[in-house]
Formats: C-alpha cells, structure tokens, sequence
C-alpha cells in the first residue's frame, strides 16, 4: 500500500478534532440499530479504501451511522452500498456485487471509495467548521492518489462540498451545477461527475435506477482509462 496513504489513514482513525461528531459516534455505537444489536460497533472516524493506483475515486459526503461507522468501510452494510457495488460489479469495477464487511474480500479495480467527512454528523448535517477540518484529508487523499483521473461524487451535498475545496485551494471560482452525469474540468485537470446519491429514499422513488447508474459508471470507467 501506498506508505503516505497508509500513515493518512492512521491518523484519520485516530482523529478527534470535532468533539460533536466523536461524541455522536460513540452514541451510535453504544446504542445500536436492532437489527445489529449483537455487533460489535467500528465506532471511529472512517478512512477510505480500494486500489492505491486509483484512476477513478467516488465520493459521498460522510459516512452511514448503522453502515460505515458500524462496519468501518465506507459504503459497506447498508442499501447505498447494497445498490452502488451491484453497479460496479457488472462493469468489472469490483470483483463482487456486494459489500458486506471490511473481512469480505472486496477487491476494487483501478478505483478508490471515500468521504469528504470521515465521521457521520448528527441528522446527515455537518458543520461548516466540521467539513474545514475534514477537508485536509480529502485533499491529502487526493494528492497521495496521483493518477486518478475522475472523480464520481455520489449525491448533491458530496458534489458541492467536493467544489468548496476545491475553490479552496486553488483560490479559482467554479460555478459548477449539479446534473447526474455531467463532466466538470476539475483547475487541476481532473474531471467531476456528479450523481444521484443511491440511497433506498432515490431508488424507491426512480430518481435513480440501474440503467443510469450503470451508464454514469460506465462512463466514468472509460475517462479514466482502465
């Protein structure tokens, strides 16, 4: 793995900089869900995961309470992942169509899985100075992960998040919309996708489908050259 990478997600694991978001993580992982009452919970902050020769990374915004703060994988135990690996399966991204826990022998292909925020904030709501904080890892994730290409950013609030640092530290104003499938030239040459976030809410409803899903990723694969 790469070492740079590997000393990132050490300290990611070990963070503590947002007292709200530490405290609710740990109420998660002592109160639980029901139906994993019996489990026992990840409860810290998440990192993210998948090939460190990355040319095409997906984002979401944070982490799911009852899945990757109880699984510690981002997008792993819940319906989003549920729906999402069903996508990157069919097109070879990933050697299985679901993702369970962090021991199921997932491989990812040339693709890498985080969050902007590695803790999951209360009601899907981080603060600003919450998402500041967070914003160092995801720009040290992207700048250890040198040959990614594209970057697939799953949801509205992940999209515009991504954008912010972006202006951030390139100090350049980007007026990008959110359009599910659109390409965005990134200032340093890499370009932004934004989709529909699967969650069970947009796939019940039609928002998203896997006819469209797979089309975005299909897309995504063949921009990013693998």
């Amino acid at each position: 793995m790469n070492i740079k990478l590997k000393k990132l997600n050490k300290t990611i694991i070990k963070c503590k900089k947002c007292p709200r978001l530490t405290q609710f993580i740990k109420k998660i992982s002592l109160e639980k869900r029901k139906k994993n009452i019996n489990e026992k919970y990840w409860g810290k902050p998440v990192t993210g995961f998948g090939d460190t020769n990355a040319k095409l990374m997906i984002i979401g915004l944070a982490p799911a309470a009852h899945g990757g703060t109880r699984t510690g994988r981002a997008f792993t135990g819940d319906k989003s992942g549920d729906f999402l690996f069903k996508s990157l399966y069919k097109l070879k991204i990933s050697n299985q169509n679901f993702s369970d826990n962090k021991n199921d022998g997932l491989i990812l292909k040339f693709t890498y899985i985080t969050n902007i925020l590695k803790c999951v904030p209360p009601g899907d709501k981080p603060l600003n100075n919450e998402l500041i904080n967070c914003s160092t890892y995801f720009i040290r994730e992207l700048d250890y992960l040198k040959k990614v290409k594209v970057i697939v950013a799953l949801g509205k609030v992940a999209f515009d998040n991504c954008l912010k640092i972006y202006k951030k530290n390139f100090n350049i104003n980007m007026n990008f919309k959110f359009k599910h499938g659109k390409k965005y030239l990134l200032p340093d040459n890499k370009i932004l996708i934004p989709c529909y976030h699967p969650s069970p809410r947009n796939v019940n409803t039609g928002v998203i489908t896997p006819q469209m899903i797979n089309l975005l990723f299909k897309k995504a694969k063949k921009l990013s050259k693998f």
